[in-house]
């Protein structure tokens, strides 16, 4: 069976990104404790294009926030499933909110089947 990604992208106001590293490392520790195989959460640092659409544009950036691009990796389908029902029920993540954090409605995120990997 191939891997399966979890993949988000997401705008966050600059001024919340240090509470977001501190909500996504909590939630990091959750996911892999469950059993993912990697998670990571990225912020832009280079989004300037002029051939390509930017991730800012993407995202709907607006000109106070920055985007965050993270991904979730999990041996396949099968295991995203179980593992997210389990991270879904964990009394660790109901404490954690982002509604002062980012807007959850905003937020883009997709299942992909992996079709290279190292």
């Amino acid at each position: 069976m191939q891997e399966y990604v979890d993949g988000f992208v997401l705008p966050v106001p600059r001024a919340n990104v240090l509470a977001y590293q501190k909500m996504a490392e909590s939630a990091k520790a959750v996911w892999l404790e469950h059993g993912a195989l990697d998670y990571r959460e990225c912020v832009a640092d280079d989004l300037g294009t002029e051939t390509f659409r930017s991730f800012s544009e993407a995202a709907g950036a607006k000109e106070d926030e920055t985007v965050v691009f993270a991904w979730i990796v999990y041996a396949n389908k099968a295991e995203r499933d179980r593992i997210n029902a389990l991270v879904m029920a964990d009394p660790r993540l109901a404490n954690v909110s982002c509604e002062n954090v980012f807007d959850f409605k905003r937020m883009s995120w997709g299942g992909f089947s992996t079709l290279v990997a190292k």
